[in-house]
């Protein structure tokens, strides 16, 4: 589909419903609005996706916005910036300030606690399915071990040695300039 004449309202009801409905984070969100605006629709090209994603990690603030916004820009200009932006933020504040009323009631018990861990346990999970769903594009059969030492290598800069989520961000950009291109 031509993205030019993509109806706002189609922007909106994928921006509504996948940024709004899905659980894991931003990390689980963009690998399903990947599927719904990449995969299934073909709205957006893998480069144009992968360029949004990469500059909304480096706006300070929320970047799941950034990357809706980004994504909209991409799809339909401003109108469709503006209308991905409010699909994917009002219906999820309004259900967050719900959820936050409901939750100081409720998480004071001890089944409350254990439910926490498994979410968070579920939430990793998903983050690392996010994390393939970004990389698996770059992978093939043989070149797949310089893609897992830059994904190793980013873990372990950002989790053990507690290096800066943005500086991470920019090595990772630096290797990808000064590293050999693969040949198609």
């Amino acid at each position: 589909m031509n993205a030019g004449r993509l109806p706002l309202r189609r922007i909106a009801g994928v921006f509504g419903r996948y940024a709004n409905l899905t659980f894991g984070g931003g990390d689980a969100t963009t690998a399903t609005l990947h599927r719904e605006i990449v995969d299934k629709r073909g709205w957006v090209d893998e480069r144009r996706f992968g360029l949004c994603f990469a500059l909304a990690r480096l706006t300070p603030g929320t970047n799941m916005l950034a990357f809706c916004t980004g994504m909209g820009w991409v799809m339909r200009g401003i109108a469709g910036a503006v209308v991905a932006l409010l699909a994917a933020s009002v219906p999820c504040s309004i259900l967050a300030i719900i959820i936050t009323i409901f939750f100081d009631r409720w998480s004071h018990g001890a089944i409350s606690t254990h439910a926490i861990g498994g979410a968070m346990a579920a939430a990793v999970g998903i983050t690392a399915v996010a994390c393939w769903t970004i990389v698996r594009p770059h992978v093939g059969r043989r070149s797949w071990l310089l893609p897992l030492l830059l994904v190793v290598g980013g873990f372990l800069l950002n989790g053990v040695l507690s290096v800066a989520p943005l500086t991470v961000l920019l090595l990772a950009t630096a290797a990808g300039f000064l590293l050999p291109a693969e040949k198609t």
